[in-house]
């Protein structure tokens, strides 16, 4: 009796309906029950109609059949977006299907390790995971994970939603590697932006102060330039707002994981280091490594990389400069969850590298960046660009959680598991989904009325996502042939520059050399097929450096003027281009 007091609601009522006989119309009504009651109570925004929302929720009831009485084990990061899968949707998928499923929420780096335990050992520890579309150069290169193309085409043919609308998600091209495959279903997105204070940057006075002193209008920067002037400005001529000491600039410098993520999520890029090409720089992307074909070839200078470049260099010195000088001192100290809360408790003018994840943190009431109404102080926008960045280049970085099945997991277990992947982005819950969580994946979400009204209250989230600027904010490439091995190096680099132990281009140094030893050590093992790492022969850096394209040489001056935006004429043209873009399509 005791283990029977234990069993899902839905194995005792199954159960329950066997001893009866009452058979499988009962069945039938318990699941489209739960799916009114879900889509009544829970599911009540969606860019689809309430018929299709059931439609599709009956479609799941149905394709769950051979894989009722199941429990699966998923896992993800812990975000908004994702504890609410785990709360809410497994629930509901459970209640509609009778396959049962434990969405685990672990810390980021804690999927990446486990992720690459069982690829390594091909023994399954999860059955699906929500896993960076960062890892897509890893996982096109070792073989071990199941394309979503292949499955839809294949084993999970029957169990594919015939609503998914693949043309429907926004980051679909991170996910798809250059075979065309697509390897990853995006399940959340957000992008690093710029953060400022509009109603600081609204006030005729500190404006006048502005103008007096740079010569031109305070504003959206739109070179670092104007970024590095509206940091001094705050930090050293202002110094207080209502006897409050402030500062023009937020970082973190602490020597932590997450001090590479503060590099690696594109921030040569934003300089300018790489090369032209979206979603990445081709043939060298964000991080600095070239490829040639599909194999990358070399990340120092010297093998034709840019990590250690001028470019990196600059990018670098900017980092650690801005920090000393304009950053609170505690921000030194700081790794990346202490930094995050900061700008909201109201001494920050702006931030050039603020990832739309705290957007929901940031509009809570009673903060000192939130007016009564609820309506923020602050807004977003797009980063500024360095001196060496051209059009055509991305601008800085997006983060596509989605998705990720592996080879080692049992086929039964895999397809339960992708129902469920597909259940947390039908049309039917992701509008929930997304006011929720605020990391939007669908395009008619993001045009949905809802999204339209939630607007005021968001700071400029709705307005970048429906410009056609999104497209330049992308997560890390193909180029990266092994992002869990490479990515450990670069908080441990980075950190010899934050803290002065070493100049800027002695920890790049550093960092290229460790990252070519990597990647040598993948080439002479083999394991990635044609396109492991073959790396370049060392020449001279002036050789490199003379080619068109990244490594670019170093700039005669590193600070051109600074120019600055008024945003709402940024937010005219992205509304421009919003309604060419939505004409073409």
């Amino acid at each position: 009796m005791e283990n029977k007091k234990k069993l899902p609601k839905w194995l005792a009522l199954s159960t329950a309906i066997a001893l009866t006989g009452t058979g499988a119309s009962a069945w039938a009504d318990s699941y489209s029950d739960a799916a009114k009651k879900w889509v009544e109570n829970e599911f009540t925004q969606s860019s689809i109609s309430k018929d299709e929302q059931l439609k599709e929720l009956a479609w799941f009831t149905q394709a769950a059949k051979p894989f009722r009485g199941m429990e699966i084990n998923v896992a993800s990061e812990t975000i908004t977006t994702h504890e609410y899968e785990a709360r809410v949707l497994a629930k509901a998928f459970e209640e509609i299907t009778g396959i049962r499923v434990n969405h685990d929420l672990i810390q980021e780096g804690d999927v990446v390790e486990k992720l690459q335990t069982q690829m390594q050992s091909d023994r399954n520890i999860y059955d699906g995971y929500i896993n960076d579309s960062d890892l897509i150069g890893t996982h096109i290169r070792y073989g071990k994970v199941v394309p979503i193309s292949d499955m839809m085409a294949g084993d999970g043919k029957d169990f594919t939603l015939p609503t998914l609308d693949i043309k429907d998600f926004i980051g679909i091209d991170f996910t798809t590697g250059p075979d065309g495959k697509i390897y990853q279903l995006p399940d959340q997105q957000f992008a690093n932006l710029y953060w400022f204070r509009a109603d600081w940057f609204a006030r005729e006075d500190l404006k006048k102060q502005f103008r007096e002193i740079y010569g031109y209008e305070l504003g959206v920067p739109k070179n670092w330039s104007a970024y590095e002037d509206i940091a001094e400005f705050f930090t050293d001529h202002v110094k207080e707002i209502d006897g409050k000491r402030v500062y023009g600039h937020m970082d973190y410098g602490k020597k932590d994981p997450s001090l590479g993520w503060r590099f690696t999520d594109a921030w040569f890029s934003m300089a300018g280091a790489g090369d032209k090409g979206l979603p990445n720089g081709l043939p060298v992307d964000e991080w600095g490594i070239r490829v040639e074909g599909c194999r990358p070839v070399g990340s120092s200078v010297e093998r034709g990389g840019a990590t250690n470049g001028p470019a990196a260099v600059y990018a670098t010195t900017k980092y650690v400069d801005w920090l000393h000088k304009y950053a609170p001192p505690e921000a030194q100290g700081m790794t990346f969850s202490e930094a995050g809360p900061v700008p909201a408790q109201g001494n920050i003018a702006q931030q050039i590298f603020w990832y739309t994840a705290f957007t929901a943190s940031m509009t809570e009431k009673g903060l000192p960046v939130v007016n009564e109404d609820g309506t923020p102080k602050w807004r977003m926008a797009p980063s500024p660009k360095g001196p060496y960045w051209e059009e055509g280049m991305k601008l800085g970085y997006q983060d596509a959680g989605s998705w990720t099945f592996l080879k080692s997991t049992p086929q039964k277990r895999r397809l339960a598991a992708w129902l469920y992947a597909q259940f947390t982005v039908a049309k039917t819950v992701s509008l929930k989904k997304t006011l929720v969580g605020l990391t939007p994946i669908r395009e008619s979400d993001i045009n949905s009325q809802a999204m339209t009204e939630a607007a005021p209250k968001l700071g400029g989230l709705v307005e970048f996502y429906r410009s056609p600027a999104r497209k330049e904010w992308t997560p890390t490439g193909t180029n990266v042939p092994d992002y869990p091995k490479l990515a450990q190096l670069w908080w441990q680099y980075v950190a010899e520059a934050a803290s002065g132990e070493k100049t800027p281009q002695e920890a790049l140094d550093g960092l290229a050399a460790a990252q070519d030893k990597v990647m040598q050590r993948l080439e002479r093992a083999g394991v990635q097929g044609e396109c492991g790492p073959k790396l370049n022969p060392k020449r001279d850096a002036a050789y490199w450096l003379a080619q068109p394209g990244a490594p670019k040489a170093k700039l005669p001056n590193e600070k051109p003027k600074g120019e600055t935006v008024a945003y709402e004429e940024l937010l005219k043209s992205w509304e421009m281009a919003s309604q060419k873009m939505a004409s073409t399509h």
